[in-house]
């Protein structure tokens, strides 16, 4: 059996400079064992170890359009952009020439958010390549957002089949791709829209929202009954993305802000003070068969560092994303096939009561916490 990294206990005080715990920005670790009894040393940089490993395991040209292989795609090229290693970028580009023609078609309908995620990898290669059919492909989802079924008032629903219905993960599949191609109008309004029907009473988001009332997890607000990690996690991803790309004269700036700040309260409320971790159902912590999970707490993490970096929050909220960082540590280790493994990720997840959050299966190394372990690790190594 795997055994997990070997934390070290006593770090230096916190402190909202963002010091690495090592002079290469990982963490501060003498060693780790793997599988065969053996003690190997651990990785200088746990974001390049991560990225070779799932590159040894899938060849680009076997990824393709979906959210969670374009978060990682996009994640990677993060990484590339830091270390300027060419292999990563030769990876995506070979993942693109795969997977996007000439004249910017990929075969894709575009006919849900989760779909559209994938505009940011088309951002990253457009600049990188020089080849225009990155462009042309991000042109054809912003074309798409122009025709896309919303709500009432203006919300841009999660799936084209799901009328009236907003899902907060669905804000982190569009409106950064959406701010970074050079709306930035429509982003910041859909994002204060979602946050008003999905505000939580007691901290944080509910999953999802239905203005029909006709689905069978709405309630009589036509919230569904649960604050679900990974949701609240790409909803909190997507705001401090948005705020990247406004200026700072945006007269939405403050409200977004006053967002952060929110989630960073729920954030340090709900954080789990054994584990530094957060639980898949994080507003109820006892609940029998609750645990912690990975990606979520990779996602809360990240918002919270990039918050006290920009200065969003206070630098109180340094050592909340400092347990965050060594709990989701916590859960990398190196096997006997000296590559990364990333553990307790939930697989894909829909709208449900507690018993379906609390019973969906937990995977090694699926993309969803691949992609939110890279961004994290590269905000925490680059926060100095």
């Amino acid at each position: 059996m795997l055994v997990v990294l070997a934390l070290l206990l006593l770090l230096p005080p916190p402190t909202p400079a963002f010091a690495a715990t090592t002079a290469e920005g990982g963490p501060n670790l003498d060693s780790l064992s793997v599988d065969n009894g053996a003690t190997a040393p651990s990785p200088s940089d746990w974001s390049t170890a991560v990225v070779d490993s799932t590159m040894a395991r899938r060849p680009a040209t076997s990824l393709g359009l979906g959210y969670t292989d374009a978060l990682f795609l996009h994640a990677a090229f993060q990484v590339y952009q830091r270390t300027h290693d060419t292999r990563y970028l030769n990876y995506v580009k070979a993942w693109g020439s795969a997977r996007v023609a000439t004249d910017g078609s990929t075969g894709n309908t575009y006919n849900d958010l989760d779909s559209m995620l994938v505009g940011n990898v088309f951002l990253d290669l457009a600049p990188a390549t020089g080849d225009s059919r990155y462009r042309l492909a991000a042109n054809r989802i912003v074309k798409r957002v122009a025709t896309f079924p919303r709500t009432s008032d203006g919300a841009l629903i999660h799936n084209v089949a799901f009328t009236g219905q907003l899902w907060s993960d669905g804000a982190f599949m569009a409106q950064p791709f959406l701010a970074r191609a050079g709306d930035h109008t429509g982003p910041p309004r859909q994002l204060l829209t979602y946050f008003e029907h999905l505000r939580n009473e007691d901290a944080l988001l509910r999953h999802a929202y239905d203005e029909t009332g006709r689905s069978e997890w709405a309630d009589t607000s036509g919230r569904s009954p649960e604050v679900w990690c990974r949701a609240v996690g790409w909803f909190g991803m997507a705001t401090v993305d948005v705020l990247e790309e406004l200026p700072r004269t945006h007269p939405d700036r403050a409200a977004l802000v006053e967002i952060v700040r929110y989630l960073a309260d729920g954030y340090r409320r709900w954080q789990d003070p054994a584990t530094g971790r957060w639980f898949q159902l994080p507003v109820k912590p006892g609940l029998a068969g609750n645990w912690t999970e990975t990606s979520c707490s990779a996602m809360f993490t990240y918002t919270l560092a990039r918050a006290v970096e920009r200065g969003y929050v206070s630098p109180a909220f340094w050592p909340v994303a400092q347990r965050g960082y060594r709990g989701v540590l916590a859960k990398v280790s190196i096997g006997s096939d000296g590559r990364t493994r990333i553990s307790d990720v939930v697989i894909g997840t829909n709208v449900g009561d507690a018993r379906y959050y609390l019973e969906r299966p937990r995977m090694d190394n699926d993309f969803h916490g691949l992609g939110a372990f890279l961004i994290m690790n590269e905000e925490l190594r680059s926060s100095r």
